[in-house]
């Protein structure tokens, strides 16, 4: 009977985490695979007009579904983690998983709320100013440039991401791994996010057409990414 509260606010708090998560990811998708599309087949004055209402109307949904998501997962973690201990909660096949997916998820709240929020406000403004009969940022252009990297690299982090989140509770992918793999799994992976992430920090993908310009692209670089974290986690945690 003592679990009982426990189990209750555990249940809930993963409900919500559904919630808040299918919420984002959902608009995630909406606006890198029918908005952004749709967007640039139109003309710029019908653009301005949706970019100032639809899109910042898709941009709380989605930013707040990201907040949501990222506070009740934190929670329900938490609450695991302390029923179990710190040490023998990081030396089971549920940590590697979970925090595999918990730590892409976190570094895509991150760029939902400190790269693709802040440089959409920019392209909301100037989108104001021009349907108001001013004249357009020069910001704009380049903000939602970022916007864009940052938010395909978003698509391609949810692809593994979704995956390990599930395979937590449901596909055991290691066996008990030693402190020396669990330091080598978070070490390799670490870098690997971390290597994506500095791009969609800085890079350009310019007129290449590289992977993440294209939706097909994008796609694809999440399956591939996910196949390299199974890669490694069979090498370190296998």
């Amino acid at each position: 009977m003592d679990r009982v509260p426990v189990d209750i606010t555990l249940i809930l708090l993963r409900w919500l985490h559904f919630l808040f998560g299918i919420t984002w990811i959902g608009l995630l998708y909406y606006m890198n695979f029918v908005q952004t599309p749709f967007f640039g087949e139109i003309d710029p004055p019908i653009r301005a007009i949706g970019q100032q209402k639809l899109l910042s109307r898709a941009m709380w949904w989605f930013r707040w579904g990201a907040m949501g998501t990222v506070i009740f997962g934190l929670a329900y973690l938490l609450i695991k983690w302390a029923q179990i201990g710190f040490a023998p909660f990081l030396l089971t096949p549920y940590a590697v998983a979970i925090l595999t997916g918990g730590t892409l998820g976190l570094f895509m709240w991150g760029n939902v709320w400190f790269v693709i929020w802040p440089k959409q406000k920019i392209v909301i403004a100037s989108a104001a100013s021009v349907v108001g009969g001013g004249q357009p940022n020069p910001a704009a252009a380049p903000s939602g440039r970022r916007a864009a990297i940052a938010s395909r690299t978003n698509v391609m982090f949810s692809i593994p991401m979704l995956f390990f989140m599930g395979a937590a509770s449901h596909y055991n992918m290691t066996t008990q791994p030693a402190w020396s793999n669990i330091i080598a799994w978070i070490i390799v992976s670490l870098i690997i996010i971390i290597v994506l992430e500095i791009n969609a920090l800085v890079g350009t993908q310019g007129a290449t057409k590289k992977p993440l310009d294209t939706i097909p692209g994008v796609i694809i670089s999440g399956f591939v990414l996910w196949l390299i974290f199974m890669i490694e986690i069979g090498l370190t945690c296998g």
